[in-house]
Formats: structure tokens, sequence, C-alpha cells
């Protein structure tokens, strides 16, 4: 059994090929990615002579040493409990009372509305799931907003969910940089609100051209029983953010917290959480943990199958011949993972690709943590980058709106969201300026 790292730089062995081929193979066949992840490390080992049992090795060896995964369950299972709770409903009111008023109200409410239910759930899919389907509902209900808009305002607002703390696409980098999950979630706040401030002026803009309503105004005298009836919910993030920033449990351990507050909620005090429904909830989210086990698990053999054949060497060795600057290097990120974007998961990227081009970064000198957000939001703006993007799909599945409707009006949110990442990219400092002020060097 082979097992030597070969040098940086060597051209395509047997193995890769086997690899890339059943990679390839499981795409077109469109097999499940986890699946597929697992046939190209099996395929590997296989033409490489190597003992096939690496493949169970790997990922115990993994999985049973990073205690932060422990989060990745537990973020599921509190988003869940905050759908069945009716949290989402009360956080529209809240937002509408806040914001509806404006031009293109509506619009500007699931905006807000994806920015505060971002702060409790971490998940991409979790925000369009839950309150984008309540924002589609009300956008063309009461907006009269076509069908494909609503939907694409609230794919494009659901981007915010993974930037704005807690996050679960940043504790899977966190496991894979080694950057400190606290100094993350500080960075991913300015950011995470720069997004939503970008789609409400990009709303704004739709709405002047097209004459879009502003939403049902409310009076300023029902205002404070609109903010009782939802302050029960709103502690959920000062909760969460609060406890890991002042040190009484760590961001790993706050998954659990958001998980607990939220039972409390919804079924000491909002009295939704009936025990049949609590089946329901664990059951699915048992499902979705599964689902993003076997992603995570899948990747650990692949960074093998990559670490093994010395591409990450390789690699870095590329970059460092073209003399590269910290700044290049970060728009040179950029364009691949945003042309990446259009065809591949961003789940794909961070476990496959990142691993890659971190060492360089750090050869480069680029600050990890900013990298991560970086690469993070680039992710995101794939989620709603025609023809792959995920949440494209996910909003017209769950609405019966036709995929093309949706994607003839998402490109202004993706332009609006490239704008402010190339924003990001030029000015370190607003990525950086909380994780230094709180003491993250």
């Amino acid at each position: 059994m082979d097992r030597r790292r070969r040098p940086a730089g060597a051209d395509m062995t047997p193995g890769l090929y086997a690899l890339l081929g059943t990679v390839l193979f499981g795409a077109i066949m469109r097999l499940p990615l986890a699946l597929v992840m697992f046939g190209g490390g099996a395929a590997y080992l296989f033409a490489t002579r190597q003992d096939i049992g690496l493949l169970v090795g790997q990922v115990m060896s993994q999985m049973t040493t990073m205690y932060v995964l422990v989060a990745i369950p537990m973020f599921i299972l509190a988003a869940n409990i905050m759908n069945a709770a009716s949290i989402s409903e009360r956080l529209w009111a809240v937002a509408n009372a806040l914001v509806g008023r404006f031009k293109g109200g509506m619009g500007h409410v699931t905006v807000l509305v994806s920015m505060i239910f971002s702060s409790m759930s971490g998940s991409a899919i979790t925000d369009a799931a839950g309150p984008g389907l309540v924002a589609v509902r009300m956008m063309r209900q009461i907006g009269k907003y076509p069908a494909g808009l609503a939907c694409a305002i609230a794919a494009a607002a659901a981007t915010i969910a993974p930037i704005i703390p807690p996050s679960i696409p940043l504790v899977i980098y966190a496991l894979i940089s080694g950057a400190s999950i606290g100094a993350l979630f500080l960075a991913g706040l300015v950011p995470g609100v720069l997004m939503g401030l970008t789609l409400m002026i990009a709303i704004w803009l739709i709405a002047r051209k097209r004459g879009l309503p502003a939403a049902e105004h409310v009076p300023l005298a029902q205002m404070p029983a609109v903010m009782l009836r939802a302050a029960p919910s709103l502690t959920l993030p000062v909760v969460l953010l609060g406890g890991i920033w002042s040190g009484i449990f760590s961001p790993t351990e706050s998954a659990s917290v958001a998980a607990l507050w939220a039972l409390v909620l919804g079924s000491a005090l909002y009295r939704k959480i009936k025990l049949h429904t609590l089946r329901d909830v664990f059951a699915e989210s048992s499902r979705q943990t599964a689902t993003t086990m076997l992603l995570i698990a899948s990747a650990f053999i692949l960074n093998y199958a990559i670490t093994n054949e010395g591409l990450a060497d390789a690699l870095v060795a590329q970059i460092t011949a073209m003399n590269l600057g910290p700044m290049q290097f970060m728009l040179a990120v950029t364009l691949f993972f945003l042309v990446l974007g259009c065809f591949l998961d961003g789940s794909v990227m961070m476990l496959v690709f990142v691993p890659l081009l971190i060492p360089s970064a750090r050869a480069l000198g680029i600050d990890l943590t900013y990298f991560g957000i970086i690469v993070t939001l680039n992710f995101m703006i794939g989620l709603i980058t025609p023809p792959y993007g995920l949440l494209l799909f996910v909003m017209s599945s769950l609405t019966r709106v036709p995929l093309m409707d949706i994607v003839r009006e998402v490109w202004v949110f993706v332009l609006a969201l490239g704008l402010l990442l190339a924003l990001l990219i030029w000015f370190p400092q607003i990525t950086l300026f909380l994780p230094h002020a709180f003491g993250y060097k």
C-alpha cells in the first residue's frame, strides 16, 4: 500500500483521473453529492492501490476530533423549531412596522426579516424555506409583486443568513482553516448589515421604476403592541451573541443554547410546539443533519486525495511563481469562485477548493478571518447566480414559480452584491474592524 505523498506539481495520475471521472459521471447523472464525493474517493483509493479502509479511517479520525461539528446539527434544530413556532410571522410584523412604509416596502420587509432571522438560523436554505416563503406569499398577495421578482428578492435576502452570525458555513470554514469562530462571527456583522442595505437600495430602485407600492402603514400607536408581540423572539439573537462575546459560552455551545431557547419560546410561551410537532421537527432536523454530515465526511476523503497528490503545494508554488500580491490574489480567487458558483454548490467549493487556497493566503499574509468572509460571500452570490443557483431552484420548487421567471429578475441583485463584494475586498478594515476592536488579531 503506497501512501507516499507525491511531489508538488506532478502530472495527473491514474488516481486523479479515476477521481475526476467518477465525480464527473456522478454530476452528469445527478446523483446525491455526498455519494458522488465518496465514490470519487473510493475510485482514487482503488486506482492508487491503497487500502479502501482509509475511507473509514479518514472520516473517523477527522470527525471524532472536531468538537466544532456539534454546532451544525444544533443550529439546524434551532432553525426548524423557530419555523414551527411561528417566529417567522412575528418577525414579519415587526419588520413591516419598521420599513414597510417606504417605496417597495414589502421587499424591504423581506430583507429586514432575513437579517433578523439570520441571527438565529445560520443557513441560507433555512432562511429561504422559513421567512422566505412567508415573504413571497405577502409580496404576491398584498403587494401584487410579479411572482419572479418576489422569489428573486426572497432568494437574494436569504444569502445574508450565512454572513450574519451565527453561521453554519463560517463554522465549517473555521474547521477547515483553524481561524477563530469568535473572530469570524464578529467579522460577519458589518458585511451582513451592508448586504441588507445594498439589497434595499436595489429594491428601492426597482420600486421607483415599476411603481411598486409601499406595504401597509402601521400607525405609531400600534407599534408598541407589534414590538411586544415579537419581543420574546427578538431576545434570541441577544442571548446568543451576548453569551458568545461575554464569554458565558463558546460559539460552538451557542448552537445548543439557540435550540433550547427556541424550544422554550415555542412550547412554553407561544404554545405552538406540541409533542407531534416536536417529533416532526426532530425528524426533519435529523434528515438535514445527515445530509450535511455526509457531505462533510465525503469531503475529508477528497481532501486526503488532494493532499496525497501534492495539489495544495503545487497551487501554492504556481501562485508564488506568478508573483501575485495580496489584492491580486483576492481578486483572482473572487473571479474563480464567481465563475465556479455558476455551476457548483457553495458547500463543494468550501470543502474542496478552500483548503487548497488557505496555504497561499497564509503565505501572502492575508488575514484568514477576512479571507473567510470574502469566500463565503462569494459562495452566497453563487447561490443566486444562474444557471445552477441552488436558492433559485429551492424557491422555484417551494413556490411553483417557473425557474426562468426568477432568473430574469435576480440579475440586479447579483450585480448589487457583486459591487459590495468588490468594496469589501478593496477595504479589508470594513470586515476586520470589529474583530480587532474585540481583541482578535
